[in-house]
């Protein structure tokens, strides 16, 4: 099965199971380029978010024009930060960023419960790193990598430059199919 990649211009396909890494400034605007990916060619759509809270991607995706209908948000922030949280069949919830062994269980949840072209966005590793450290994030990074190959998904990762040394950011580079980089004049350049 090919996804459309639809990003900044970019137009091509890519086949399921690939993992693509947007490395962008810390200070970097990635939401459109996150909701470029989710909107294109897209059934059901999966958005862990460790960087904000569900009500804050709701915004996010209604600002530009995602189809809400096919999304599901899991919101790893509003627990830890004692935030009133409504859970539904379109938001989950885990304690914290940390949890990461909740965060694999709940996205193949998602996916053995969805059919046709599932995306998934994961916003953002650089946070889950915060909170878990890099070796138990890579770990996860690539549990839910097999993931996408196994339900014939694709997904994109987030992950902050200026927060990890370049030895970090190749460990991470090195478990993807390609990577889109936001540089901070707004260009974005993409390799897959």
């Amino acid at each position: 099965m090919e996804y459309e990649l639809s990003i900044e211009g970019t137009e091509t396909t890519i086949p399921s199971g690939t993992g693509l890494l947007l490395v962008h400034p810390s200070t970097g605007q990635t939401d459109r380029i996150d909701t470029d990916f989710l909107k294109a060619d897209t059934d059901h759509l999966f958005v862990i978010s460790t960087r904000t809270t569900a009500r804050e991607v709701q915004q996010k995706l209604e600002h530009y024009e995602v189809d809400e209908t096919t999304a599901t948000i899991l919101d790893a922030l509003s627990v830890e930060r004692g935030y009133s949280r409504r859970r539904s069949d379109r938001v989950k919830y885990v304690s914290t960023p940390e949890d990461l062994d909740g965060v694999v269980t709940q996205t193949r949840e998602f996916l053995d419960g969805h059919e046709g072209k599932l995306r998934i966005s994961v916003d953002s590793i650089t946070e889950m790193s915060y909170y878990a450290g890099e070796d138990r994030v890579l770990t996860a990074v690539e549990k839910l990598l097999a993931l996408l190959e196994e339900y014939d998904a694709v997904g994109l990762f987030h992950l902050a430059r200026g927060v990890h040394d370049d030895e970090s950011l190749a460990r991470f580079e090195t478990l993807f199919d390609g990577t889109i980089e936001l540089a901070e004049d707004g260009t974005v350049t993409t390799s897959v």
